[in-house]
């Protein structure tokens, strides 16, 4: 079975935009629940409208894949999913490692979303001695003294970060100088790693923080709305504040 050290996707070398390639996990979520209803066919408004974007953004998307439907007819949804688990190199076998096996780690070890996905949990690494040997999610978890020897014997080029802040970059210092070339990051910090390393990092609390935002301004427009038509100089704010696309703020809160 091929591993994730020997066989990187192609969507770099093929020119797909970054932006194209972050939306194309929400195609395939969005189609893989139309192969579960046996739904042969979708068009593009029908899936746009599922994956939560425009119609001839996906279209364009999906021009880069070379796939450009059927006039009448649609995209064949089976071939899609095949064409995009190719594109995102989930077609073969990605062990991954989880660093920092306390509650967010243990939740992520127990996600039943990776082996459906093409990625595996090779192994869960946590620094407290009482820790190693108990199982969780079915596998024993190693002491972290073993992080290089794990990731050599498991051919990981994924590491899942989910430590405390203060741990974070030296995990990441560590897990990079074994060979790991991709970083999921949980911790809420940023990490500094060299060239050709790729960071994901995912932030619930800065999540939160713009949904606060978004729930600030909805209440200021209906205070406003209370009151009366809405004052012109905030209708051209909210104008402003749309992207080229008209979906996304221009300049996001800090």
């Amino acid at each position: 079975m091929a591993t994730g050290r020997t066989h990187r996707p192609a969507t770099r070398s093929r020119g797909i935009p970054e932006a194209t390639v972050a939306r194309l996990p929400l195609y395939l979520r969005a189609l893989t629940a139309l192969s579960e209803r046996s739904v042969p066919t979708v068009s593009s408004e029908e899936l746009a409208a599922a994956a939560g974007v425009n119609s001839a953004k996906l279209r364009k998307d999906f021009s880069y894949l070379g796939s450009y439907g059927t006039r009448g007819v649609g995209y064949d949804v089976e071939y899609l999913v095949y064409q995009i688990s190719r594109e995102l190199g989930l077609t073969q076998d990605w062990p991954v490692v989880i660093v920092g096996i306390g509650n967010l780690g243990a939740a992520l070890a127990n996600y039943g979303g990776f082996a459906s996905r093409g990625f595996r949990v090779a192994a869960l690494i946590d620094a407290d001695p009482a820790m190693a040997g108990k199982p969780v999610a079915g596998i024993p978890v190693q002491h972290s003294d073993d992080l290089e020897k794990i990731i050599q014997d498991n051919g990981v080029s994924i590491g899942v970060i989910a430590t405390p802040a203060g741990a974070a970059q030296q995990v990441c210092d560590r897990l990079v100088a074994a060979g790991v070339t991709s970083i999921l990051n949980f911790a809420p910090t940023v990490l500094s790693v060299p060239e050709g390393v790729d960071v994901r990092k995912v932030d619930l609390s800065i999540e939160l923080q713009i949904l606060a935002f978004h729930e600030q301004r909805k209440a200021g427009e209906e205070a406003a709305s209370a009151d009366g038509a809405l004052p012109a100089a905030a209708a051209r704010s909210d104008s402003a504040d749309q992207g080229p696309d008209g979906d996304m703020p221009a300049v996001m809160p800090a």
